[in-house]
């Protein structure tokens, strides 16, 4: 795993790459938090490649945990890829709405997460 840092003013993003999946029930996900958390980051970016393939199927309600997550410790995230892939209109509406709000969105690049976070 690597963390690359982005800064927006005043926002320390940090960036999660790796080659394998890091994500595979929520309490990865809260692990994830609170290590950035205490790392000084008030933003974190994953891509979609590090997080299972059973986030995107709503019925499995890893997605509803994760950002529940997010919601309770205020962490903001972006979650970075190309979501075409996953079929459901279900889906994309989730993705849409999500993308209203500020706490969780779903982006195509990394350079629009990290101008997202301000």
């Amino acid at each position: 795993m690597e963390i690359i840092t982005h800064q927006n003013g005043n926002n320390r993003i940090a960036e999660v790459t790796s080659g394998e999946i890091l994500i595979r029930q929520a309490d990865d996900a809260l692990q994830l938090f609170m290590d950035l958390y205490y790392q000084d980051f008030n933003g974190i970016i994953l891509h979609e490649r590090n997080i299972t393939p059973e986030f995107f199927d709503l019925k499995t309600g890893l997605a509803g945990e994760v950002l529940q997550k997010c919601s309770t410790y205020q962490v903001r995230l972006a979650i970075v890829g190309d979501f075409s892939g996953y079929p459901g209109k279900s889906l994309r509406d989730f993705i849409y709405e999500s993308n209203k709000g500020r706490l969780v969105n779903f982006l195509d690049t990394v350079e629009a997460a990290v101008s997202k976070a301000r």
